[in-house]
This record gives C-alpha cells, structure tokens and sequence, in this order.
C-alpha cells in the first residue's frame, strides 16, 4: 500500500524535473526570447527566438542601419552548424530574416550573425533556448 507522504514526495519530486525541462532563459509562461545590442559601427541589432505552430523554433534576426541600399551578409548558426544563410540590402529601417529551427534534445544554442559587406561591421546575437 503506498502511503499519502510517498505519492507527495512523488509528485513533487516529478514538478520539478518538469520545471528543470523549460528550456534556460524562459519561464514556463513565457514563449519567447528577446535579445539586442550595438554591432560594432553604428547600427544595431535584435534577435527573437518563440515557437512556431508546428513546435519549431523561429529565430528571428534583425538589422536596424539608418541608411538605405547597405549590403549584408548573414547567417543563423543552430549549435555550431549553419542553418540558413543568405545576403539582405536594407530598407528604410534595416532588414529581418526569419528561420525555423528544429527543436533538438537539450539546449538549442542560436546565433545570429551579420556582416555589412561594404565596411566589414558585424552584428552577433545568442539566444540559447
């Protein structure tokens, strides 16, 4: 016969291997992350990372440059090895691509990254989801 302390014990010791599960860096009601900074000239850059409708990571990369017609070179990286890659030119506030990622065992480790062709200025964003 199991005792009522023992199936406590159970259940609370089964919480938390769920909580320890939520991916680092999002809380359990939180389905996206968000990071920015300063490349290393004058533009800025931001990257999401959330889920898609068929339990895809989508990261999302983006530029923002003031200046129209500037050539990018880009890449999204999923632990170490390139997923997507391609050249964007800027608009009137910059570029966005958008990739879905398979959603590996353990930690996915995303990395955006973004070279302005002309001036060789890099933008680099990380998200490990």
């Amino acid at each position: 016969m199991v005792t009522r302390p023992f199936t406590r014990l159970v259940l609370a010791t089964a919480a938390g291997v769920l909580m320890a599960m939520v991916p680092s860096g999002v809380s359990a009601s939180d389905d996206e992350v968000r990071r920015e900074g300063s490349c290393s000239g004058k533009a800025t850059w931001e990257m999401r990372a959330s889920w898609d409708d068929d339990e895809r990571i989508e990261v999302r990369g983006r530029v923002e440059d003031t200046r129209r017609g500037q050539t990018w070179a880009w890449k999204i990286k999923h632990n170490g090895s390139v997923s997507a890659s391609g050249r964007a030119v800027t608009g009137s506030s910059g570029f966005e691509v958008r990739r879905a990622l398979v959603d590996l065992p353990g930690v996915d480790h995303c990395v955006f990254r973004a070279e302005r062709l002309r001036t060789g200025e890099v933008c680099r964003g990380v998200i490990d989801w």
